[in-house]
């Protein structure tokens, strides 16, 4: 049994950081003896006993390093303590066939069998092959099963319920058919209720609970001081009672900028390890009394948990696509009221409060928020008090705006609010850049939603005050933003106006030439929307993918086949439903019809609200001698309006359509 990891110039390390504790680690697990020691005794008294407590209060620490090291091996016949997630099973390669939660099972048991030998075993099957275990006396010991995060038996995807199910009714009829097995399950406090109809099948009628609340005053100063006992360091008189205390100690803010300090009961022990860990890394390698002085100087509990909070939300950003940015806007609009206390809010059946709930949950796991079960709901808040502060540090505008546009380019339209509105509220005064560029983003985000005169009138907005500025590019790209507006409501020459503006301040803005092309392809003038783009193109070195096919949709409705494709097959990647008809038209106009037939089915299939796709799909028709439909398809796509036909196509259309006297 260690008594410490080492570090790299040998000085022995007590504190564990962020982890759970092993079994090797006991010697350094201090301020849960009474727990560890009550929880040993019901669990070998007692058919099912079942520890929960919220997210991060220990309950696998106190699991592995204060109970496994108290039972006797020679009264008690311990099975290695199991996980039933069953993404290691499923992962697999070639597949294992089975119920994977009870895979995971049986294989955490067996760890040294190979995971075929075990496919196909019930639990009880796998029990009755086991020798007896008994003590000196002759007479059977009972066997201990532990199963830790035991939230994924009840908890999970739908599609697995059955297999959990299963999973349940095989420990149950194990427990009938082996008189000595004695369960654990460890789990989140908010998942109880899940638990409560199984457990007098799974315990026979012998059942207990036992909760695991955060560490005591008293505890949390053992935990703190009594790892150092073999590491030759000491805390000095009132050191450690100063490093407890201020993690028990908050100050919360409200929106006035009015404090208000609470002292706490309890210490949560993974804010403890987290400043314990960082005390410890941050002294001389000759100090040896850990004074007062040094909690002073280098424990700053907020700087530590800003920190922690820092490394989770780049963890979970990483891990969940969002920026950290993001997170942290979420997480303080959300989840800190305007008082400065915690706020709770329900999970959804997708997203909880506008952000996705996979992202929840990774923060739940990483100790940053905490949820539980109340009314059949899931509901969310921080994991504690002492957070508020981190989620809420002001960070610099330029980033806020980075991160609202990439939430933006995901159309996370609400987060891109959030930060948009996040960098005007940090902003200093005389920032009008600011303002300007957070401006766009939210008109953006207002035309997105469908509320076109918001969203005008920021643009509005933005383009004066860059103007006032200056700058010219924020100009263009605010009258690009508007024309792009006019252009979606169907106000053509309005948005030809803009968009021109905009090319006034810059003449070789890409995103104004191409959204200007669309604007005079939609009033009917392909040829100088063409031209445009041909000049755009010109320029540009790597041009936009959707330049390249709006000019291969314009070639094709003008007959040019041959340049048409030379377009469309460079934006094979770009798939819209307007771009493969295009294709289709120029691949029958080329006489290649078995491939524009299958085109133009795609496209058809993909759109068939859209007029220039259903005309495109009419002249493939007619050119493949199907004159009955390609009327047909004519006469929708003249009704069509998402969007409708530019004047010179619908005259392409109306040629379509039968002669009448």
């Amino acid at each position: 049994m260690t008594t410490a990891t080492r570090a790299g110039d040998g000085t022995a390390r007590p504190y564990v950081g962020l982890r759970p504790y092993d079994p090797s680690e006991h010697a350094l697990f201090f301020g849960r003896d009474r727990e560890a020691r009550d929880v040993a005794t019901i669990w070998q008294a007692t058919g099912l006993t079942v520890l929960f407590g919220p997210s991060g209060v220990g309950k696998t620490s106190l699991l592995h390093a204060g109970v496994l090291p108290r039972l006797e091996p020679e009264r008690a016949d311990v099975l290695p303590v199991a996980r039933v997630s069953p993404r290691g099973i499923t992962s697999l390669r070639p597949k294992v066939s089975g119920n994977p939660y009870v895979l995971a099972l049986l294989s955490a048991w067996a760890p040294e069998q190979p995971l075929p030998a075990l496919a196909g075993l019930t639990i009880s099957e796998f029990l009755a092959r086991r020798p007896e275990r008994t003590d000196r006396y002759g007479d059977p010991v009972p066997t201990l099963a532990a199963v830790d995060q035991a939230e994924e038996l009840f908890g999970g995807p739908l599609d697995r319920e059955e297999e959990r199910a299963a999973l349940l009714l095989q420990l149950a009829e194990a427990v009938r058919d082996h008189d000595g097995l004695h369960l654990l399950l460890s789990l989140r406090e908010e998942y109880l209720a899940a638990v409560l109809p199984h457990e007098r099948p799974l315990g026979r009628g012998s059942r207990a609970r036992f909760h695991l609340s955060p560490l005591t005053r008293a505890a949390a100063l053992d935990a703190t001081t009594r790892p150092l006992e073999r590491t030759g360091r000491f805390f000095a008189p009132g050191a450690a009672e100063r490093l407890v205390d201020d993690l028990r100690t908050v100050t919360i803010s409200n929106d006035e900028g009015r404090e208000t300090t609470l002292t706490l009961n309890t210490v949560e022990p993974v804010q403890l390890q987290v400043v314990c860990s960082a005390l410890w890394e941050s002294l001389p390698p000759a100090s040896r009394e850990i004074t007062v002085e040094h909690v002073n100087l280098h424990v700053n509990v907020d700087r530590f948990l800003v920190g922690f909070c820092e490394r989770m939300l780049g963890q979970v950003a990483d891990e969940c696509g969002v920026t950290a940015g993001e997170i942290r806007s979420w997480l303080r609009d959300v989840f800190v009221t305007e008082h400065g206390t915690r706020n709770t809010v329900y999970e959804g059946l997708h997203e909880t409060a506008g952000m996705p709930n996979h992202v929840a949950k990774a923060l739940e796991d990483r100790h940053v928020l905490r949820g539980e079960h109340r009314l059949g709901v899931r509901w969310y808040e921080l994991q504690h008090d002492r957070l508020i502060g981190s989620v809420r540090r002001a960070r610099p505008p330029a980033t806020c705006l980075d991160d609202a546009r990439a939430a933006l380019a995901r159309r996370s339209w609400e987060a891109a609010r959030r930060l948009a509105e996040e960098a005007m509220r940090t902003s200093a005064v005389g920032e009008t850049w600011v303002r300007a560029e957070a401006l766009v983003v939210l008109g953006e985000v207002a035309a997105a939603q469908g509320e076109a005169e918001l969203a005008r009138s920021r643009f509005e907005e933005a383009a004066e005050l860059f103007a006032t500025l200056q700058r010219f590019t924020g100009v263009a790209a605010a009258l690009t933003a508007e024309g792009r507006l006019w252009l979606a409501q169907g106000r053509y020459t309005t948005a030809v106006e803009r968009l021109r503006a905009a090319l006034s301040w810059v003449p070789n803005d890409l995103s104004a030439q191409l959204a200007l092309g669309q604007a005079l392809w939609h009033l009917g003038q392909p040829r100088a929307a063409l031209a445009l783009l041909n000049g755009a193109v010109a320029l540009a070195g790597e041009p936009p993918a959707e330049a390249i096919a709006l000019r291969g949709e314009i070639l094709a409705d003008l007959g040019r086949a041959g340049d048409a494709l030379r377009d469309l097959e460079r934006v094979r990647e770009h798939q819209r439903p307007g771009t493969v008809a295009a294709r289709a038209l120029a691949l029958a106009l080329t006489q290649r019809f078995d491939a524009a037939e299958q085109e133009i089915l795609d496209a058809v299939a993909g759109e068939s609200g859209s007029g220039p796709v259903l005309l495109r799909a009419a002249r493939v028709h007619a050119l493949l001698g199907r004159s009955s439909s390609a009327v047909a398809l004519a006469t929708r796509a003249l009704g069509a309006v998402t969007p409708g036909l530019p004047p010179h196509l619908r005259k392409q259309a109306e040629e379509l359509l039968p002669k009448t006297a």
